[in-house]
């Protein structure tokens, strides 16, 4: 039995996925919204986290737990359901140790097949995905500059993200600048404009 946890923030399409799942004899079911999604129910760890893209943080984390790739025997795999088109959003899926990626638009039969590959352990793409996952390796920001760019995103000012850092205002504005010219931004809006079109936000 292959213990699968779902996390999805919209409980609609959380609800189906799990019913869908549900429905193959293999796997046991749970399933969580947001950052609590990823806590493991009634004290049991999930063999497979399936989670939505939009639950990893802009450091490429999953939110809320540190999840691997499947290496060790309580490590739990992680299979995102991802959009295509949004290579930025693979490139933080693969830094959060993510063994699978699914196309949220693709056919269920691939998700229960992903499911079973990750669980032992082997990547799974879809194929539907595999030019967006080549180009996620070209995301230009740094770790640090799409911090930066993620709070300037959110209305932060530059003495807000220099405080919350523990930056000096001055390097700030060069993480930002920096950020602006890898993504060919004319300005900061702009910048997160690109950077939220190519899902690195």
């Amino acid at each position: 039995m292959i213990r699968v946890l779902v996390v999805h923030n919209g409980g609609l399409i959380r609800s189906a996925l799990v019913a869908l799942l549900r429905s193959e004899s293999a796997f046991e079911v749970s399933s969580g919204s947001g950052r609590t999604g990823f806590r493991a129910v009634h004290g049991r760890t999930p063999d497979v986290y399936v989670a939505d893209i939009d639950c990893l943080d802009s450091l490429g984390r999953v939110c809320g737990t540190s999840v691997g790739r499947g290496d060790l025997a309580d490590d739990p795999a992680l299979l995102v359901l991802a959009g295509a088109r949004k290579p930025g959003a693979l490139r933080k899926a693969f830094d959060a140790g993510a063994l699978g990626y699914i196309n949220k638009d693709g056919e269920p039969q691939r998700l229960v097949e992903g499911i079973h590959r990750v669980a032992r352990g082997e990547r799974f793409i879809d194929e539907s995905l595999a030019f967006d996952f080549l180009q996620a390796a070209e995301m230009p920001l740094t770790p640090r500059e799409l911090s930066v760019l993620a709070q300037a995103a959110e209305g932060a000012s530059i003495e807000e993200i220099a405080r919350s850092l523990h930056l000096s205002k001055g390097t700030i504005r060069n993480y930002l600048a920096a950020a602006i010219r890898k993504v060919g931004g004319r300005n900061r809006l702009d910048a997160v404009r690109i950077s939220q079109g190519a899902g690195w936000l």
